[in-house]
């Protein structure tokens, strides 16, 4: 078998391996990818693109319930889910040849296969030998497996995106991300939801008291979640699923039509035979260095879902492969800094969060003025009939720098972002508070949450 000889080989197509093209096509190294499934990886065939459409699905019935407030009389509105589901697969269904255009503008040797390590700095994919002066492994994740007994009747989040029929009682173990954002959608479509989650509390990394806010708000629309349990097993019971569980020390059961595993993603990299390829691993997790490098094989980078150390979004997916190729084409120069790239849980409304929580903040010894806000009696919040709206800011004392910030509703996922670019750009939070914003706008409320 002949080798074919490349200056950089990238496993998987989504927007990390995506993001290594730029740099090094543009410093005319050859550069070869490798994919088996739909170019794009999870975000825009099973991810964030999909699930934002049935996300605005669910605003859009948010609004409709909201409509009283604003002495508009509407009857009542039902969300057509095969419809819906539909609308979804056709938004995203030309994303995958746009990528594919991509690459070959960009003059990227695309591979179709699965590939693993034969050497150090050699590939194998389908009878096919490749070696390469750079290997980047941006293969993404997949569903966390759940040691449950029956676990094999779960469903995924993929599968939640391609459901045509709604079901009538949900069940998601697990109360991550993925758990709450589909919880919510599923609610306002009409459907039974709990959510089982083992540890004290869902969304655990978020900020408590926004958290808080946010299962309130799903109280408040019928989603039932339950902390603190321990799943026993799921079995086939007369056509639906029963779940059966333990809290608080006793024995509890639960039918659904649907079971689904909220429990995350974790790194896709368990078929790549990286033993072969000198990457040392500790429980399915790369060890890398400070420039995204294998510790054990530097010609080898991780980007992406694939790492275990970053928050698995595509826009740091995408920002790390960047990184990456930078640091194929000007050597290990460049490091990723995450502190001021915001995330936000689609819940309706939204959990949006940047930086440090006070929390963490107090763990790193920082002195910083913490301002919290109720916002349910603010003029824009009565204005708008928000359900749900609260901000938290922190900020350094000696300097006045913006070290994080957290909001529930009120336009929360944009107005984040005037706190991310204050933190990356150092902007005072007194600079910030003495900025003129159009008024009146959810905006023009920032500088009330600084004081």
């Amino acid at each position: 078998m002949a080798t074919e000889q490349h200056d950089v080989v990238i496993l998987g197509g989504g927007n990390a391996g995506m993001g290594v093209t730029g740099p090094t096509r543009a410093a005319g190294l050859s550069v070869a990818l490798i994919e088996p499934a739909e170019l794009g990886g999870t975000c825009p065939n099973r991810g964030c693109t999909p699930k934002k459409v049935l996300v605005a699905a669910a605003h859009a019935m948010d609004e409709i319930a909201r409509a009283k407030h604003h002495c508009i009389a509407v009857g009542e509105s039902k969300l057509d889910w095969a419809a819906l589901i539909d609308r979804e697969k056709a938004m995203i269904k030309d994303l995958p040849a746009r990528m594919e255009r991509a690459l070959e503008g960009r003059g990227v040797t695309l591979i179709r296969g699965h590939a693993k390590f034969a050497g150090p700095r050699t590939i194998v994919v389908d009878g096919r030998a490749l070696e390469a002066k750079h290997i980047v492994i941006a293969t993404g994740s997949k569903p966390r497996s759940l040691p449950i007994e029956g676990a094999e009747h779960l469903i995924t989040s993929d599968d939640v995106l391609s459901e045509r029929t709604l079901p009538r009682e949900v069940i998601f173990i697990g109360g991550g991300v993925i758990a709450m954002e589909f919880s919510h959608v599923y609610a306002r479509a009409g459907s039974k939801v709990t959510i089982l989650e083992v540890q004290p509390r869902v969304l655990g990394e978020f900020d408590p008291d926004a958290v808080a806010e946010i299962v309130g708000e799903s109280a408040r629309i019928g989603i039932d979640v339950r902390t603190d349990v321990k799943i026993k097993r799921i079995a086939p019971l007369n056509g639906r699923l029963r779940v059966t569980f333990e809290q608080g020390g006793q024995e509890h059961a639960l039918d659904a039509d649907r079971v689904v595993n909220g429990a995350g993603r974790i790194a896709d990299v368990d078929t790549l035979d990286l033993a072969a390829g000198q990457v040392d691993q500790e429980r399915g997790r790369i060890k890398v260095d400070e420039h995204l490098r294998s510790v054990s094989n530097p010609a080898v980078h991780v980007c992406g879902d694939a790492l275990w150390s970053s928050p698995q979004l595509s826009p740091i997916a995408t920002y790390e492969g960047g990184i990456v190729g930078r640091n194929i084409v000007d050597g290990p120069r460049h490091k990723p800094g995450y502190l001021s790239i915001p995330s936000c849980v689609y819940t309706v409304p939204a959990l949006a969060s940047v930086g440090l929580t006070a929390a963490k903040a107090a763990e790193q010894g920082r002195r910083v003025k913490v301002h919290t806000n109720d916002l349910m009696n603010w003029l824009s919040t009565r204005t708008y009939a928000e359900t749900a709206a609260w901000s938290r800011v922190v900020v350094e004392e000696e300097s006045g720098h913006i070290l994080g910030a957290q909001i529930v509703g009120h336009a929360g996922e944009e107005l984040i972002h005037i706190f991310a670019l204050a933190m990356k750009h150092g902007i005072t939070a007194t600079a910030l508070r003495d900025t003129v914003f159009g008024f009146p706008t959810f905006s023009a409320d920032i500088k009330s949450m600084l004081g």
